[in-house]
């Protein structure tokens, strides 16, 4: 096992913090790591894609858990995969596809371990089909605090913590998934674009219930009538008999290439101002006004900046701040103002995601809530933004809304009972099953969880 100290951030690149860093390469070491952690505690870590600081522990010990990289076990024929929480989507695809399986679950970046997908319970295009990721677990084995393993099931109080929880009831080592059936690695896409906000929800509303995987992207520069005006696609798997005849050849293969490198560090002059406007601009008038049936490989669906080198730079030296809420059905007016709001700012949003949740998962702070959800990066450096998203939170909170905490680096502690209301719930079993705290984060301290 390798050991070093190191500072850490999320995604997003801010507030960084040093610990000690635990690279165990099989259980048993992840288990002493965690018996002998200090009074700082121990954080299990993957592939750093938490955009806060979720998986940062100052002081403390992290444990990075990208060497525990094995799949275990596949069931070709039920869809099932047992595997070691360091694997990543990227590997389960290059394995699951060619035996025509898909992951039930997929992000906007396949660089997402097994576990950091179950901790976050991370929700992807078709949350409003199939839910978010822990919907898909079968089985878990947990380490908790006493460097006992345990198999966690769903219907548990353990799971509904663990799902979603953050990484602060235990280390979770391995999970069995159930998988989605494909017979091809390509997509049937659909694009339209859409006039303004209330056009977008109606489109939403009125279609999402057709398509499996369903998403907008939102300009909130736009102001006027053109207020939320978007580009909406969504999509569903081609079947292996609908493809052209020479993609039938080798329907099931994946090979994402990559994308021409970005600099370093974006100039700071480029992220705001005309240059953004510029570009949402243009994404909007180049998207089409409507086609059907466009194919794509899954890779340029699901994944279309993962070939992106330093994209996570891409607002600048300071970082990013990654902001999502979800409000409930009936609370569209909501929605309306915040983007009303974010608009009026001009702030440089190029990648603002606009989609529609169907039904929870039992986690207890699991994100997704059914209603709207709006996701937006911005540059960590601009002034005001601290109030301004304290503000939003307020008016999140006041619709019975949320904020996502594992994209989360700034939220204030006193509004979280107001988002989840089975905290209570969570702050209790993690002192019963933890008393002495030997799982913790900078995202745990600052939110008292």
């Amino acid at each position: 096992m390798s050991v070093d100290t190191v500072s850490l951030t999320g995604w997003g690149r801010t507030a960084p913090t040093t610990a000690v860093r635990f690279r165990p390469r099989s259980y048993e070491e992840a288990a002493a790591t965690v018996r002998g952690c200090g009074p700082r505690g121990s954080i299990a870590r993957g592939l750093g894609r938490a955009h806060g600081d979720a998986a940062q522990n100052a002081g403390g010990s992290v444990l990075d858990m990208t060497a525990l990289n094995r799949i275990r076990a596949v069931d070709a024929a039920a869809g099932l995969v047992v595997c070691d929480a360091g694997v990543s989507l990227h590997r389960l695809m290059e394995v699951l596809l060619p035996l025509g399986w898909f992951v039930p679950v997929t992000p906007t970046t396949r660089y997402v371990t097994v576990g950091g997908a179950v901790g976050a319970d991370i929700h992807g295009h078709n949350q409003h089909v199939s839910g978010s990721f822990s919907r898909h677990v079968q089985e878990l084995e947990l380490l908790t605090a006493e460097g006992e393993i345990r198999t966690v099931r769903p219907g548990t109080a353990l799971f509904d913590a663990t799902a979603g929880g953050l990484g602060l009831t235990g280390v979770i080592l391995s999970a069995t998934l159930r998988c989605h059936r494909v017979t091809s690695s390509w997509m049937s896409v659909d694009t339209e674009r859409a006039v303004d906000l209330d056009d977008l929800l109606d489109r939403l509303a009125a279609g999402d219930h057709r398509y499996r995987y369903s998403a907008a992207w939102i300009d909130l520069r736009a102001r006027g009538r053109a207020t939320g005006r978007s580009v909406l696609t969504r999509g569903e798997h081609v079947p292996q008999y609908a493809l052209p005849a020479r993609a039938r050849r080798t329907p099931l293969s994946f090979r994402p290439g990559p994308l021409p490198a970005a600099p370093a560090l974006v100039p700071e002059a480029l992220l705001g101002g005309a240059p953004a406007a510029l570009l949402n601009e243009v994404r909007y008038r180049g998207a089409p006004k409507y086609r059907i049936g466009e194919l794509r490989q899954l890779a340029a669906f699901f994944h279309p900046l993962d070939g992106l080198p330093h994209r996570d730079r891409i607002h600048g030296r300071a970082g990013s701040v990654r902001y999502q809420f979800a409000v409930g059905h009936g609370r569209e007016e909501t929605l309306r103002r915040i983007v009303h709001r974010i608009s009026r700012r001009r702030w440089p949003s190029m990648n603002a995601v606009l989609k529609r949740f169907g039904a929870g998962d039992p986690g207890w702070l699991s994100f997704p809530t059914p209603g709207w959800t709006l996701a937006l990066g911005l540059p960590a450096a601009l002034p005001g933004l601290a109030g301004f998203l304290n503000s939003l939170d307020e008016e999140v909170a006041a619709a019975g809304g949320r904020v996502c905490l594992a994209k989360d680096s700034r939220l204030r502690p006193e509004l979280l009972a107001a988002m989840y209301p089975r905290l209570a719930d969570f702050r209790s079993l993690r002192a019963e099953l933890d008393p002495a705290g030997a799982f913790r984060s900078d995202l745990s301290r600052r939110l008292s969880l």
